[in-house]
This record gives structure tokens, sequence and C-alpha cells, in this order.
């Protein structure tokens, strides 16, 4: 006699949360890594009183960057402005690897005393580019046909409010004794 032969249900309920807890897994596997390697926090500038209402080469960042001008011609302008006693953030290449005729300068607007004060640095007629940045740092982007700083030292613009939104340069930390910097 033929036995009947037994009924088997699919079952669904394990191949559905493996499939569940693989999309969770992925998903946060996906956000942490974004968490990792996006700045989320923007940088800002900080309101500061300006000493005889005039804003000098002290409290501005620039970077100096290589945007079609000879290779070494970024650190040359950087060490130039840095004895002109603005803060150098950065020298490189032009992190878009955009190319540039002469230069162009790029910062919050075209009427920022950190904006006019390095564009008071250039010799030739250059580009300013208002990107709307809110750490008011000034990025310098040489080209080409760059043919450096003009040779009167303006260190300082009249900023009639007496006051500036600069960021905060970063000084180095003294390294404590006996530690090495690494």
């Amino acid at each position: 006699m033929l036995q009947p032969r037994p009924h088997h249900r699919i079952r669904w309920q394990t191949p559905i949360t493996l499939v569940v807890l693989l999309g969770i897994l992925v998903g946060g596997a996906w956000w942490g890594w974004n968490s990792l390697t996006e700045v989320t926090a923007e940088q800002v500038c900080v309101d500061q009183k300006l000493p005889n209402k005039k804003l000098t080469a002290k409290l501005v960042v620039v970077n100096v960057y290589n945007g079609g001008a000879k290779g070494g011609k970024a650190r040359e302008t950087g060490e130039l402005l840095t004895g002109r006693g603005f803060n150098i953030k950065k020298v490189a290449n032009e992190p878009n690897d955009e190319k540039f005729d002469v230069a162009v300068i790029r910062g919050h607007s075209k009427d920022s005393p950190e904006v006019q004060l390095v564009y008071l640095q250039m010799k030739q007629k250059v580009e300013i580019i208002e990107d709307g940045r809110t750490d008011h740092t000034v990025d310098l982007v040489l080209g080409a046909d760059f043919n450096g700083l003009n040779t009167g030292k303006i260190t300082s613009v009249p900023v009639p409010s007496g006051t500036a939104c600069l960021p905060t340069p970063k000084t180095p930390q003294p390294i404590p004794s006996g530690q090495n910097p690494g």
C-alpha cells in the first residue's frame, strides 16, 4: 500500500529574515563609512575686533594652489606671503584640477577684507571668484602666466566697522620635552 506523500510546506520565514538582516548590515556599513569619510561640521569664522580698524595679514589664512604655474611656484609664493605676515594653511596643486591663465583668488566675497588684502599683493590683475565660504579663508590659485607678487608690501586694509569674521589660525602646539614629534 502506498503511503501518502508528506506535504512539505515551504518555509519563507528564514530566507526573508536573512535578506532583511543582510540589508540592515549593508546599510549600516554604508552609513558608517560615510560618517568616517565625510566632514559634517563646516568650519565657520569668528568675529574678531580689529586693532585700529585694520585687517592685518597675520589674521588672514591663505591656501596657495598651483593651477598651471611652473612647479615650485606655489611654494615660492607661499613663502613670500608668509614673509609678509600671512598664515599659509596649504600649498598644493589645485584640488579641482582647474587651470588658469594668470591667477584666481577665491573667497567669501569680492568685498571681503581678507580677499581684498590678498588681491592687493598681486602684481597683475587677477580674477576674484566669490564662493560664499563660511570660514573666510582665501585661495590663491596660480596660473601659467603668473608673474609674482608686487614689490610693495601692503600688510593691512582698513575695515570701517572695525570687526571682521575670520578663521582662527591654528598655531603649532609645542611638543613636550622627551616626546618624538612622530
